[in-house]
Formats: structure tokens, C-alpha cells, sequence
């Protein structure tokens, strides 16, 4: 197959992550965490009617890691995997998803549960969970 489209693609944030976290570093308190995603301010209209939704999708994207392996070792169950059947932040684009509990918004920020990133991440979009999009039996993990 022939690939049609190799130019640059240029996303700005939407907004940037605060938290405790200063280095990347593997911990489970991590997942339990309270963080803050500060959304730029011509934006903070889009996050009308947001608290509608218990979780929300947040894609950020890991700007201070340098290079990738595309074959790792997988945290959650230490298999040797491709780096597409992981979820390891060092990845060719180095974009990361995470499905968040949304806790609460007040003007321009968001708080949230879970977000394994370092400070000052760039946020590239936040999206709602809508529990009726996931493909349910579909779906199968390891």
C-alpha cells in the first residue's frame, strides 16, 4: 500500500497538566492520584455541559521522552511485546490515552483521578466517556 501522506501534522495544546509528579516514574499510587489539567483560556467555553460525564478521555502528548523501542517490556504483565500492544509513553508519536474519573470543573480547570503523566504535559483533547461506545463483549484483554 502507498502512502499518500507523509507531511508534517502540527497540533497545538489545549491546555497543560499540573500535578506532583516532576520525572517519569513507575508507581501505583499514580493511578489514584488527583491532577489538574489547566485548559487554555479561549477554550473554556468548549467544556460546557462536560460534567455531564462521570470519566472523560484525556490525550496528551509525553514532549520530554526521546526515542522509542518498538519492542518492550509490558508493565502490567511483563511480556515482550510491540510497543503497539503496550502501553508504554515511549512510542513513535509519543501520544498517550488515558480514561480518567472527572472530579470537578471550575473555569478553565479540570479536576481528575488517574492521570499518569509528569507536570506541565501538554493536553492535545479531552473527550467524554460515553459508556455505550465501548464494544463490550467485543472486546477482549490478555
Amino acid at each position: 500500500m502507498k502512502i499518500e501522506h507523509e507531511g508534517l501534522i502540527q497540533i497545538h495544546p489545549v491546555g497543560y497538566v499540573h500535578n506532583a509528579f516532576k520525572e517519569a516514574v513507575f508507581d501505583k499510587g499514580v493511578y489514584s492520584s488527583i491532577s489538574q489539567i489547566f485548559l487554555k483560556e479561549p477554550l473554556k467555553d468548549g467544556l460546557k455541559e462536560t460534567t455531564d460525564f462521570a470519566k472523560i478521555y484525556v490525550l496528551s502528548h509525553f514532549d520530554r521522552l526521546e526515542g522509542y523501542d518498538l519492542i518492550q517490556k509490558r508493565r502490567h504483565d511483563g511480556k515482550i511485546s510491540g510497543v503497539f500492544a503496550s502501553r508504554s509513553p515511549k512510542r513513535p508519536k509519543s501520544i498517550g490515552l488515558k480514561l480518567l474519573e472527572l472530579l470537578a470543573i471550575k473555569l478553565n480547570m479540570l479536576t481528575v483521578r488517574g492521570l499518569d503523566v509528569i507536570d506541565g504535559i501538554p493536553v492535545l483533547d479531552i473527550k467524554p466517556f460515553i459508556e455505550i461506545d465501548v464494544a463490550g463483549d467485543c472486546l477482549r484483554s490478555p
